[in-house]
């Protein structure tokens, strides 16, 4: 545990004490979002009673079969993203693959249309950028402005998709939610568009980060790529060791509610925490051999979707996502390697990690 004196911010690295603040809310508060922000509206910033409602009236519409449905769907957008560059034997996994096959999933979801998936990631970016604007800072002043920008665009969007699934139903994400009831209560305007930043961001970016850490931990490792590769059965656990060894996300912010004892020291109430996830996946006294990427791993308790009651509501949507789109990547490209020597650059936010670009050449496979 380590005290930063000039943001009086607590920062937690090891496991124990990570999930401690992850699943703890009694002690560690969720609400770090001030009340006047938008968003102070999004589920991961609310504490019960308010999560728990929150929660229990997402989780009608996104449940287990409502995602596992979509598996065909992911395979053939996987499909047609590759085919626009194989031939080529080179592309950027992040701006051709990583990127938009996460905003063309939740664009269908919504019931939009996939041209609108530009839109889609304008709006995504512009709230990433909420992650590593400096508090007091011209950018942030600036940030903040685009954020209430595109969320009066954004909310007058989801408005008319809205209106649209009250009077004609489909089976989708987005009529789901709309009908979603539970003791008579149904999300509000603010509630409905709260969540859809949420899966724009957070739903996007985690994936993205999945699939790009993942191919960089595969060619990192190329002895753990061959066996992938003689016994595919094996996905599952490799995507697991990635969200360990290489977690997309690295960090949440908790608050203490009152005074918390944690290995010998004491954090006064309200007091802001950062629980590093990442640091967490890597702890020796946790995981043997920490710093050994393993796709055959057993047991692997990871924390990177978080733990308890705000474990990630997206990360069954996550883990499919990269499932698909990996086979899809290992069924028609052979020889992957970096198209370049230089250091790839991180993608801005601190919470978050993975590759900005992932410049990759390959061999098609027939």
């Amino acid at each position: 545990m380590l005290h930063e004196p000039h943001s009086d911010l607590w920062m937690l690295f090891d496991y124990e004490g990570v999930k401690r603040a992850l699943y703890d809310h009694e002690a560690f508060s969720s609400v770090v979002a001030p009340p006047e922000a938008m968003t102070s509206q999004w589920l991961v910033f609310a504490d019960p009673p308010r999560h728990t409602k929150l929660r229990a009236l997402i989780m009608r519409a996104f449940t287990p079969r409502a995602v596992a449905s979509l598996e065909p769907r992911i395979q053939a957008l996987s499909r047609e993203l590759l085919e626009q560059t194989i031939e080529r034997g080179e592309m950027d996994l992040a701006a051709d693959f990583s990127v938009p096959l996460p905003l063309m999933v939740i664009a269908e979801m919504f019931g939009a249309p996939l041209e609108d998936q530009p839109r889609f990631k304008r709006w995504s970016d512009v709230i990433m950028a909420l992650g590593y604007a400096v508090a007091g800072s011209e950018e942030t002043a600036r940030v903040q402005g685009e954020f209430a920008s595109v969320s009066s665009e954004m909310r007058v969007y989801l408005r008319d998709l809205a209106e649209q699934r009250r009077a004609v139903p489909k089976d989708d994400l987005l009529t789901r939610l709309v009908e979603a009831e539970v003791d008579g209560a149904r999300l509000t305007e603010e509630e409905l568009l709260g969540f859809f930043q949420l899966l724009l961001s957070a739903g996007h970016e985690t994936t993205t980060n999945l699939l790009n850490n993942a191919l960089l931990c595969l060619v990192e490792h190329p002895e753990q790529l061959a066996r992938l590769r003689a016994e595919p059965g094996l996905l599952p656990s490799a995507i697991e060791e990635v969200l360990r060894y290489r977690s997309p996300v690295q960090a949440m912010f908790r608050v203490t509610r009152s005074e918390v004892s944690l290995h010998g020291q004491v954090i006064p109430a309200g007091k802001m925490v950062l629980a590093m996830i990442g640091s967490a996946n890597r702890d020796p006294r946790k995981f043997h051999d920490a710093e050994r990427f393993d796709i055959t791993r057993e047991p692997n308790p990871h924390i990177a979707f978080g733990h308890g009651i705000h474990f990630c509501i997206g990360a069954p949507l996550s883990r499919l996502e990269a499932r698909v789109g990996l086979s899809v990547l290992l069924e028609r490209v052979r020889g992957f390697a970096l198209a370049s020597d230089a250091p790839w650059e991180p993608r801005k936010a601190i919470h978050v990690h993975g590759p900005t670009r992932l410049p990759i050449r390959f061999e098609p496979r027939p």
